[in-house]
């Protein structure tokens, strides 16, 4: 903004035309931008913040080249940072000739809030998996006006429980502004995880009616509660789809920049129709340039990066120095940042875990797999829980356990209650006849969560929950709850499990007061001692060793953890018992001994 009007300028180094479209009462006036180079630009008198505003471009339709323009399509400012409504889609939005001015949203110009003072973000050590309208929707003692937004999660019974539990960082999956995939409207269904986004620039209306605003102040509260934010991010693809998708945004602006193609073929490596070309300058400081937003104007601490893979992809493989990557790192703001890498993506070579660069974290499927394996019993099991339960340092050579966020259950996938009910999953409610979803995920029918989540508590490494698994959430064995904004995936408080609560909150305690004895160091061959229910050696040659003992030393004290995943109540022989008092000071399951599948850990010093 500028003295009595407004400087404009508009990327498309394709386009032969342009216009900002400014909107009052529903009356559109059409400004055309002169081209410089790649840049359209212009300046529009008397626009001011508040005024309502959308792009058209003219240019070429030429697929096959990548070149989609259609001046009838009214198009999303990919810099605007508020939109005047939610977007909804609707058939027009794809067809050719259609003017859709009507059907969008508009960009809506801004007074910028000023820049933070950034805190130093600090290493997680327990992060808390929410989506914003599930985890807040039927919460009963938020105010009902106020439920299903950012705001609420500053209530202080939010940040009572998140602090019961020891939470020390929340992870929103995203709250970007979004659109439906195409199929979902006809089927009565909508989105509920949002990670299908329009913009980056911009927050959802729906969680955000109160804007960038809303969520700076929200962070506001949770960091005077200990507590840091950390957006999940959708870059590897946008809502526009494949190519009968809607034209709302770059599709538009320029379909040949913004996106991977080859011979006008769109690439699909997030398995959504298209993909970002993050490698193009203009797309780099576009991602780059929301990220600082989000920082420096809301305090954000860090970022999890969907299909994080897209992220690296040059020439069809994925490469840790790719434009995009070496741009964040070598970001004064972003640079200080908590990264996060969900490391895989669905195209060729997509899965890369364990080779993001050295500051990243990332999301350790293989912790998932190998505790739920050995839980259900599977043979040569034991043998990689053993390295999962010591940082997984396999995988992150030369690196640190807390790059591996270890998690049992996410937001894709069973919840952690069922898991442990259902053997297949249960999906016909998304209106894909259960064909959608993990068909071979790994579950554990009859198991207990309580196993699960000990070992998870007791292993070295960053710890992620998802909201609700704490008391029992249940999604009735849909294993792809994306498109159920409904009781499938908002949590039931009502019912919340407050005995399952209170052990969660016992654990996480329990992993604080013994913090030694998981620091942030792969456990070496001096410092553990592996040993079975008689207290000798495991035999690593056995395909099933349902009992896993492990004895860690540290000076004086001791800790000895016991995995039994036996059908059998078993009263470990400890190692060194001739010389140490042991004292059992947990059993995830109560009874005598160490009861079938349950954790127990003792506690020694020397006597």
């Amino acid at each position: 903004m500028s003295k009595g009007g407004a400087d404009v300028a508009l990327f498309s180094r394709f386009g032969a035309q342009a216009w900002i479209c400014v909107f009052e009462a529903g009356v559109e006036t059409r400004h055309e931008l002169a081209k410089t180079g790649d840049v359209f630009s212009g300046f529009v008198n008397a626009m001011k913040a508040g005024d309502a505003y959308g792009f058209r471009v003219a240019g070429p339709w030429s697929p096959e080249l990548g070149h989609r323009f259609d001046e009838s399509k009214l198009l999303m400012d990919p810099y605007a940072t508020v939109i005047s409504a939610p977007w909804v889609y609707a058939p027009a939005l794809g067809m050719r000739g259609t003017n859709t001015a009507n059907l969008v949203p508009k960009a809506v110009v801004e007074t910028a809030l000023t820049d933070l003072s950034l805190r130093n973000a600090k290493q997680p050590r327990l992060i808390y998996e929410l989506g914003v309208k599930s985890f807040t929707k039927l919460h009963p003692e938020i105010p009902e006006g106020q439920r299903g937004t950012v705001a609420a999660l500053a209530h202080p019974a939010v940040i009572a429980h998140l602090q019961k539990l020891g939470v020390d960082t929340i992870e929103l999956m995203p709250v970007h502004a979004w659109i439906d995939e195409r199929h979902l409207r006809p089927l009565g269904l909508r989105n509920a995880w949002g990670y299908n986004d329009v913009q980056f620039m911009a927050l959802d209306p729906r969680l955000a009616p109160g804007g960038w605003a809303e969520l700076r102040d929200t962070i506001a509260v949770l960091h005077q509660n200990c507590i840091q934010v950390v957006l999940d991010v959708v870059f590897n693809h946008s809502g526009e789809s494949d190519q009968f998708g809607p034209t709302i945004s770059f599709r538009g602006l320029d379909n040949a920049t913004y996106y991977a193609q080859s011979n006008g073929e769109l690439h699909n490596d997030a398995g959504c129709g298209n993909t970002l070309d993050l490698n193009n300058p203009p797309v780099t400081e576009m991602v780059v340039s929301a990220l600082r937003h989000a920082t420096l104007k809301c305090g954000v601490d860090g970022f999890r990066f969907d299909l994080a893979t897209v992220l690296g992809r040059m020439e069809g493989e994925f490469r840790a120095d790719a434009p995009l990557i070496k741009a964040i790192a070598n970001d004064p703001v972003l640079g200080t940042r908590i990264l996060i890498a969900e490391p895989w993506d669905v195209g060729p070579g997509g899965y890369r875990l364990g080779n993001f660069p050295p500051a990243w974290l990332e999301w350790n499927d293989q912790f998932r797999d190998g505790v739920r394996r050995f839980w259900r019993g599977d043979a040569w099991s034991a043998n990689q829980l053993a390295t999962r339960l010591c940082g997984s340092s396999d995988i992150f050579v030369a690196r640190k356990p807390s790059n591996s966020v270890n998690f049992v259950a996410a937001h894709d996938g069973f919840t952690l209650r069922d898991l442990t009910i259902f053997s297949a999953k249960q999906n016909l409610a998304n209106g894909e006849g259960n064909r959608d979803g993990n068909g071979g995920e790994i579950t554990w029918p009859g198991g207990k969560i309580e196993a699960l989540l000990a070992t998870l508590f007791l292993s070295r490494g960053t710890m992620m929950i998802t909201a609700g698994d704490e008391f029992g959430r249940t999604q009735n064995g849909n294993n792809n709850a994306y498109a159920q904004d409904n009781a499938i995936t908002w949590l039931d408080w009502q019912n919340a499990d407050q005995k399952l609560i209170d052990y969660v909150s016992k654990i996480s305690q329990l992993r604080g007061e013994h913090q030694a004895f998981f620091e942030d160091e792969f456990v070496g061959a001096n410092e553990a001692l592996w040993f079975d229910e008689r207290g000798q050696p495991i035999d690593w040659q056995r395909p099933k060793n349902q009992f896993l003992g492990l004895l860690l030393q540290r000076g004086p004290e001791a800790l000895a953890i016991a995995f039994n995943a036996s059908t059998q109540a078993v009263l470990p022989a400890l190692p060194g018992a001739e010389s140490k008092r042991w004292k059992l000071i947990f059993a995830s399951t109560e009874g005598p001994n160490c009861p079938p599948f349950s954790v127990c850990v003792y506690a020694a010093e020397s006597g």
